[in-house]
């Protein structure tokens, strides 16, 4: 029964997601909330991908059922990475669902959109990413994201 409920579930959150992708003319799947992706994720239903640096991962926090971990930009020139498209492809199949999480939701965003060109076509932005964004104070990890959500997380 749970693989059951977890199924309709995880079909409500993906409808919503490929709905609010229509209304705000997203060039992917959808976008789905961090706890919304946390859910999609324990049951199996989708995998994550983090596309921020690896530093960041390592010091500012990870989540640990992360799929894989593929830079969105070579953290030494700023270039999107050039390897992103073939690694995706090394390590997923196109029927895959992938999450991907950066820490705003910009990099992901970026990522989901040229995923999808690359025929992985149910690809999703996780709103929000890992950290959020800024608060008053110029601060994140106060206003949205995964963290601020309560979900499971690891630092090094």
């Amino acid at each position: 029964m749970s693989n059951h409920v977890d199924g309709l579930v995880n079909e409500d959150i993906l409808v919503r997601a490929e709905e609010y992708a229509k209304a705000k003319n997203l060039p992917y799947a959808g976008a789905v909330k961090p706890v919304e992706a946390h859910q999609l994720i324990k049951s199996g239903a989708a995998k994550l991908v983090d596309v921020r640096f690896k530093f960041e991962r390592d010091y500012v926090g990870r989540v640990p059922e992360t799929a894989a971990a593929i830079e969105w930009k070579d953290i030494n020139t700023g270039a999107v990475n050039a390897n992103f498209v073939q690694t995706l492809a090394g390590q997923f199949s196109k029927d895959d669902t992938l999450l991907f999480l950066c820490r705003s939701g910009v990099r992901s965003d970026a990522a989901a959109k040229v995923a999808t060109e690359a025929g992985f076509t149910h690809s999703y932005n996780i709103l929000e990413g890992f950290e959020g964004d800024l608060d008053e104070g110029g601060h994140r990890g106060n206003k949205g994201g995964w963290r601020k959500a309560g979900l499971p997380w690891v630092q090094s």
